[in-house]
């Protein structure tokens, strides 16, 4: 039997986070051991209050169908959040509740964006794995803002109006930055709303990683520019700030006009999330106390992290201001990124994902998780370092 598949689900690429850690898994199976740095997961279980406030909430009853939205508490402390920690005015009617950031973004992209007609969306590169894949998905087409190493993915006007044109619908930006740890300055910001507004685009604003900020950095809400607040959709979830992540717990905040026209989407597609999950969600915004907890702990693993890849012959990674991810440039006898992250699986047992896979501005890169544990990092310095002097010196 040939099967017929949708053109724009068969064409898209594997994600290459997942790919290299199942051949990280095989190679595990075949009894090497590997130390994975490729997973983009908090290496801390959920605080105890949350997952107390879930169990509760099923041995109560609470598991049968709720409201597709979002129960209404939980949209209440949502926004109360939003308005107090990111500056975004906003009511329990611009919340909308996802299985995922990842679907929120999937949504969203899918409501406002028309297949067939060749609208494009631009997304800034380095860029998450999924932006491109779930535009082409949503019948879209991805266009990349390419942003560069050297100059530490500064992002300016120019590089925006490159590849912008009469069919650009929306603007994907993701901050802080997941691969390179970038966070959005003030300038940035500003550069970004003027742009969309002057060329009446939408702007997606990824900002999963928002409480994981370093050294008083801020991670400026392109939705807390007033002028903005009409012309951005912020979506944001539970997975990285409170170690949520298989719980599913996404969300976006929006005008209430593209809210509602998102639900309808969202009513056909997964319904409603479950109600225990998100009682423990309502509990978790109180975990203030043990978000910092994991974020100092990130900031002292990023430290020492950083510090031992620099000390590497052909390696420089700039410090990053947010996420638990350090973005490292290897100069490694020509060899790509693709090529480097083989190199250092099979000969220093150490899983990271390639660059190329975030975009052109990815070259010669990798990307690896320090929210591991951290005789784990330690060792794994100690492997890479032996296994690029083989080449470098």
């Amino acid at each position: 039997m040939e099967y017929l598949f949708n053109k724009s689900i068969s064409s898209i690429p594997a994600s290459a986070s997942l790919a290299i850690n199942e051949k990280a898994k095989a190679m595990r199976a075949a009894g090497k051991d590997v130390i994975t740095l490729a997973a983009g997961e908090p290496d801390f279980d959920t605080p105890d209050r949350a997952r107390i406030a879930g169990i509760r909430a099923i041995s109560e009853g609470h598991t049968h169908y709720t409201e597709s939205r979002g129960i209404r508490p939980l949209r209440e402390g949502i926004a109360r959040m939003l308005r107090e920690d990111r500056g975004i005015v906003c009511t329990a009617d611009n919340i909308l509740m996802a299985s995922g950031g990842k679907y929120a973004i999937y949504e969203t992209v899918r409501t406002l964006i028309d297949p067939g007609e060749g609208q494009e969306v631009m997304i800034l590169n380095p860029g998450w794995v999924s932006y491109a894949p779930i535009v082409s998905a949503a019948g879209g087409v991805p266009v990349g803002v390419e942003l560069t190493f050297e100059e530490n993915y500064h992002i300016t006007r120019q590089a925006l109006e490159k590849v912008v044109s009469p069919r650009t619908r929306l603007l994907i930006i993701n901050y802080p930055n997941n691969p390179t740890g970038c966070v959005l300055s003030r300038e940035e910001a500003e550069c970004i709303v003027d742009f969309a507004l002057d060329h009446e685009l939408l702007i997606l604003s990824d900002e999963v990683y928002s409480t994981i900020v370093y050294d008083g950095a801020e991670s400026v809400s392109p939705a807390s520019i007033a002028r903005a607040a009409d012309y951005v959709i912020t979506v944001n979830g539970f997975s990285k700030c409170v170690a949520m992540t298989g719980w599913r717990l996404g969300y976006i905040c929006a005008p209430k006009e593209i809210v509602d026209m998102v639900q309808m989407l969202n009513q056909h597609t997964m319904s409603c999330l479950s109600e225990f999950a998100m009682e423990a969600a309502l509990a978790a915004l109180q975990c203030k106390d043990e978000m910092a907890a994991m974020v100092e702990s990130y900031r002292q693993r990023r430290d020492f992290f950083v510090a031992g890849l620099n000390s590497i012959p052909g390696v420089t990674c700039h410090a990053p201001k947010g996420t638990f991810y350090a973005w490292a440039k290897v100069e490694l006898e020509g060899k790509n990124s693709q090529e480097i992250a083989d190199y250092l699986l099979e000969e220093a047992g150490v899983a990271t994902v390639p660059g190329d896979a975030y975009g052109l501005g990815g070259t010669c890169c990798v990307r690896m998780s320090f929210a591991t544990a951290e005789g784990d990092l330690r060792e794994a310095l100690r492997r890479m370092d032996d296994a690029i002097r083989k080449i470098n010196g």
